[in-house]
């Protein structure tokens, strides 16, 4: 830093203001300071700055798994939410439990950690370390820690009341795993929907969020001329279960999943789906994280906890 300094003809505190992202420093200063550390290539050493400021600049991130879509999506917005801000991102797997990963993360000196998904329901169980700040995605309010998760319910309401107002007297519904808080919470969604308009909820199907269980459930739903799936891939199997079957869709069955992943326009038929915004819940997540972190009220934000969701209406559902 001296050296950039001393190329640069000013001080230190200078060279320090630029590197940090400081307002305070004149367009012409910062563009000689950053020309003199491009020429002698000079970086800031991370390990360095932790040791002098207490904070590493980097957060983890906790999951049980990066295969199911939504995970790998996340993995990668949190990634960039992160970069944004200046953070970089360790990533760690509760397969031994979130106890162990949370251990795992104070040990590496992380400044606070994102949990994701099936990993949050863990968190109230698991004792965590002294001042580690946590933002755990999908997960009920009461979990001890910020919660931040996209709205779930509302998108299989929207999903569900989209196939009654195509003329469907009820919807059948394709549900995630038992122990989701997602899964969950798009099943409340589709009840409630149906309460709204006079009709009883059929008997729930059940699947793993993959398109094998989504193929699987295809019997058991065959009678059914409208179903809204919990996820995509759920959705992508059932397409295939109803095409084998020789009914077609959305001629004799309508079918809705949820997510969007960048693959559903591409089904046959291009499939109708609640989008999850993948991104912006990564913003939330980390912009949250971030505010605890640096001293700020991560619940300034009075509706920062719940991320919107769309409806996307593409080919696979028609009028009855």
């Amino acid at each position: 830093m001296a050296q950039v300094a001393a190329r640069a003809g000013v001080s230190g505190q200078t060279v320090s203001r630029v590197v940090n992202g400081s307002p305070r420093v004149d367009p012409a200063t910062r563009a000689r300071v950053e020309a003199a550390m491009a020429e002698l290539g000079y970086r800031p050493h991370r390990a360095a700055r932790a040791l002098r400021t207490g904070r590493s600049h980097t957060i983890g991130l906790v999951v049980t798994t990066l295969a199911t879509i939504g995970n790998s999506r996340m993995l990668q917005a949190t990634a960039e939410a992160a970069a944004e801000r200046g953070y970089a991102l360790t990533v760690v797997t509760a397969s031994e439990g979130v106890e162990a990963a949370f251990a795992q993360l104070a040990d590496q000196g992380v400044d606070g950690a994102v949990v994701l998904n099936e990993a949050s329901a863990l968190v109230p169980s698991a004792p965590r370390p002294p001042g580690l700040r946590l933002v755990v995605v999908d997960a009920p309010a009461e979990t001890g820690a910020i919660v931040v998760h996209s709205d779930h319910a509302g998108g299989a309401a929207a999903a569900t009341a989209h196939l009654l107002s195509l003329g469907h007297a009820t919807v059948h519904h394709l549900a995630g795993p038992a122990d989701s808080f997602a899964a969950a919470e798009r099943e409340r969604g589709w009840r409630e929907a149906l309460a709204a308009g006079g009709i009883a909820a059929p008997a729930v199907v059940r699947g793993d969020w993959t398109s094998r269980s989504g193929f699987a459930a295809g019997a058991a739903l065959a009678p059914a001329t409208a179903v809204f799936c919990a996820n995509d891939q759920m959705a992508l199997g059932l397409l295939r279960a109803v095409a084998e079957s020789g009914r077609r869709v959305p001629a004799d069955v309508s079918v809705v999943g949820f997510d969007d992943v960048p693959d559903a326009a591409d089904y046959l038929p291009p499939l109708t789906t609640i989008r999850q915004d993948f991104s912006a819940l990564a913003q939330r997540a980390v912009g949250a994280l971030v505010a605890a972190i640096e001293g700020a009220d991560p619940a300034a934000d009075g509706d920062r906890a719940i991320v919107p969701t769309r409806l996307l209406v593409r080919d696979s559902t028609a009028h009855r």
